[in-house]
């Protein structure tokens, strides 16, 4: 998989990050789906007004909080989470946040030695090489569109623009502010969220078109069959019975037995806590799993690249679950597998029953919602 044509991918991720393409371009449709923020509390400052707590705040009440949303370019980071001497999006964006910070809490941070900067709660941590299109943090007074964030401050009288110039001008070109918006102090980008969508988009490699494969019911498509053995030859398999090759629409009809079900995705997870390993904490009740072809936009010297997109939704993810989920599904096209074989893997007991990650460039957060899911405000519709 390492092999294929991932700068392409990369490339239309950037692009996009940076406003020059959109997704609709990908599935031919109008317009992306807006943020919607029907579900996150707002502020009403006629109902703090009435009940005496806007005239005069202190404490609690004292904090304003922004939703902040985001878009960054995965390749051009380490990841979300802060680490020592790496280049992450959450440093980045609470170091812009430093000239938010109160008086006193800034001689509270120099007199314990530590740097100026803003704290802010994110809707999910993407690892190093994930794309966000609309992440969602918070930081009273702070609110993205690709990444929410939560940022929480007692300093007054800021502007959402101000908070927005900050983070644009930390990386320009990578990071990119959707937008800010004051939300309620109950509102958290990762406990308030309903549901998250990701998109995943794997280059293919031109297989035999339908009158090499003449019999079969996937030839249905033309070029339905796609490489997926890229540095290896089909005699360096070994087992000359062993199938190299993948339906896009097999993938699709393998993902789409596990929409609508409550399912423990244990078996799909990767380097998570013991006490995460087993019980509630692995189930997740996926929304939405579709996989379509399509082509990334033309590039300026004229090539197109053809690839399979896989759209997931769901109310929450493990750990690397969206990469181990697409490459095992790839795996179970190419072996012919039955359509419930994911099902299946759900049983298992062991994790190497499931595929290795998919490589991290092809993946896409693509935004959070705190609303009702709503399928038909999904990329792939058709089955």
């Amino acid at each position: 998989m390492h092999a294929r044509p991932w700068q392409r991918v990369n490339e239309f991720y950037l692009n996009t990050v940076r406003g020059n393409f959109s997704f609709p371009l990908l599935f031919q449709s109008q317009t992306l789906p807006e943020h919607d923020d029907s579900g996150v509390p707002v502020i009403s400052d006629k109902a703090e007004l009435e009940s005496g707590v806007s005239k005069d705040r202190s404490g609690k009440w004292a904090r304003f909080n922004f939703k902040i949303v985001l878009s960054y370019h995965g390749d051009s980071f380490d990841g979300w989470q802060k680490q020592p001497n790496l280049n992450t999006v959450q440093s980045i964006v609470e170091a812009s946040l430093g000239k938010f910070v109160d008086e006193d809490k800034i001689q509270l941070l120099k007199d314990k030695g530590l740097p100026i900067e803003g704290c802010a709660a994110v809707a999910g941590r993407t690892d190093k090489g994930v794309t966000a299109l609309q992440q969602v943090c918070s930081f009273c007074k702070l609110t993205t569109t690709t990444t929410t964030i939560i940022f929480n401050t007692w300093k007054k009288d800021i502007k959402p623009r101000e908070i927005e110039d900050a983070i644009n001008d930390a990386a320009p070109g990578k990071l990119r502010v959707v937008s800010v918006h004051e939300v309620s102090r109950a509102f958290h980008p990762n406990f308030s969220a309903k549901w998250r969508r990701y998109l995943y988009i794997f280059p293919l490699t031109d297989g035999w078109d339908k009158g090499q494969c003449s019999g079969n019911e996937e030839t249905s498509d033309s070029l339905v069959y796609n490489v997926i053995c890229d540095s290896v030859s089909k005699d360096e398999l070994g087992d000359e019975k062993k199938s190299f090759v993948f339906s896009v629409r097999k993938v699709n009809r393998l993902l789409q037995k596990l929409e609508g079900k409550l399912l423990s995705y244990k078996m799909f997870a990767r380097d998570t806590k013991a006490s995460r390993n087993d019980g509630p904490p692995t189930e997740c009740f996926v929304h939405h799993a579709r996989a379509m072809e399509a082509r990334l936009p033309i590039t300026e010297n004229g090539e197109e690249t053809r690839v399979m997109c896989i759209e997931l939704a769901a109310n929450r993810f493990l750990r690397k679950m969206v990469r181990v989920l697409v490459a095992t599904t790839i795996r179970e096209a190419a072996a012919g597998a039955e359509d419930d074989a994911l099902l299946k893997l759900m049983d298992a007991t062991c994790r190497r029953a499931t595929a290795p990650p998919a490589p991290p460039d092809g993946l896409c957060l693509v935004d959070v919602g705190y609303e009702e899911f709503d399928k038909e405000k999904c990329f792939i519709l058709k089955d």
